[in-house]
């Protein structure tokens, strides 16, 4: 039976992320302000007076909170830096992720806990040993092993290295999400092609276009078959979480701070599910399965393992979207609750909507929930069906707040 406390890191993006995080079974979320994260185009990062919320709610439900600082830094950025870690350390935010020196040196100067990015590209003993002078946890890179992983895990105990705090360095490592073609390294496609720096948090993503690869001699051209060949298949370790958490790591991360709350919820729910299989000796292809289909129905480009088990790279990407078996179409917005009788009203701005139909609800009290919809009162009257304009009222077991979003599930085509 495993005994080391596995912590389980998920990605929060926006409130109803962190809910959804808290839900799911997290030990800690990690998430960006302003500009100075790499996800800073691909979502609307929380702001600078949004830390002190997070630190709060965080700390009511008894989870870590990590603020991501691990882009690049140019000189002109030194005094946001400095106002974010000023309110970080305020507001006792858990620790901070990065990999550039500017944010590693001040972390220490105002003794703020430091993990150190993947962007580091930590991939040996002598680098972790390195970096364990500024830092208590080391991300690895993406790239290695797991035999690799369990090397300098072993490595560690060996030469008794500990953190800038004194305690034994922890190693993390994801385990789940997007994975990119230059994986922990730096990127500059987007910089060079449209001047939208990767390494600032603005990649466009251009290596999950498709692609016509051109003989210069001939002029001939020969477009990639059903593959995006610089897109790969998003990271899943589920079916080898045993074989991950023996390799030593003490931390296990999954990707997606672009993504939405039901993505959270369900990812984070199916591995603490399963890192708690893996302590009872209960893991098994039977509870594999039923996890493989639940992480099917959000977001994915397809998955694989990674470089885990030693595989090249090679599992492309054969569609530029989600595969994921579940779509959520938008459908209202939440208008008022009624506590006593526990119903929640909301308002169709788009589509159409019927009893029978499996919707999701997110906000940021609830995080997500969903549920097959039953009974439907269409503006105070038992109907069957409600379209654009019309307000309506269903029996829910959590607290609806105003703007709160609903969702219809649908069969995703692409899938």
């Amino acid at each position: 039976m495993h005994t080391k406390k596995i912590e389980l890191l998920a990605p929060a993006g926006s409130f109803d992320c962190i809910q959804a995080a808290i839900n799911g079974g997290a030990d800690a979320i990690y998430f960006g302000v302003e500009q100075l994260n790499m996800r800073a185009k691909s979502v609307n990062a929380f702001s600078l007076d949004d830390i002190r919320q997070i630190a709060d709610t965080c700390k009511a439900n008894g989870i870590k909170s990590y603020i991501t600082l691990n882009t690049v830094m140019y000189d002109h950025d030194k005094q946001l830096l400095h106002s974010i870690l000023k309110e970080v350390k305020k507001r006792k935010i858990d620790a901070v992720i990065a990999a550039d020196f500017a944010v590693i040196v001040a972390c220490n100067h105002l003794g703020i806990p430091l993990h150190i990015s993947t962007q580091a590209n930590i991939s040996n003993i002598e680098t972790v040993q390195f970096y364990a002078r500024y830092a208590d946890v080391v991300v690895l890179a993406r790239e290695l092993t797991l035999k690799q992983i369990e090397q300098i895990g072993r490595e560690i105990k060996k030469k008794k290295v500990v953190g800038i705090s004194g305690e034994t360095l922890k190693v993390e490592a994801f385990v789940h999400g997007a994975l990119c073609m230059a994986i922990s390294g730096k990127c500059y496609l987007s910089l060079h092609t449209q001047n939208a720096s990767a390494n600032r948090g603005a990649c466009t993503q251009n290596c999950r276009h498709s692609y016509t690869v051109t003989d210069t001699e001939t002029n001939e051209s020969l477009l990639i078959d059903n593959e995006y060949i610089m897109s790969p298949k998003d990271l899943c370790t589920i079916t080898i979480l045993d074989q991950v958490i023996n390799s030593g790591v003490d931390v296990l991360k999954i990707e997606g701070r672009s993504k939405g709350a039901d993505y959270v919820y369900t990812v984070t729910n199916c591995y603490r599910e399963a890192i708690e299989a893996v302590e009872t000796n209960s893991f098994s292809n039977e509870k594999i399965d039923n996890w493989l289909s639940r992480l099917a129905t959000v977001y994915n480009r397809g998955f694989w393992e990674g470089y885990y088990l030693g595989h090249k790279l090679g599992e492309w990407t054969t569609h530029p979207g989600s595969v994921a078996t579940e779509k959520k179409v938008y459908v209202g917005k939440g208008s008022k609750y009624y506590p006593n009788i526990k119903i929640g009203e909301f308002i169709i701005e788009s589509g159409s909507i019927r009893p029978g139909d499996t919707i999701m609800i997110t906000g940021n009290s609830m995080g997500m929930a969903k549920e097959k919809l039953e009974t439907l009162v269409v503006n105070g009257v038992q109907a069957k069906i409600a379209v654009k304009g019309d307000k309506i009222t269903f029996p829910f077991g959590s607290k609806i707040t105003p703007g709160d979003k609903l969702y219809k599930m649908i069969e995703n085509p692409n899938a």
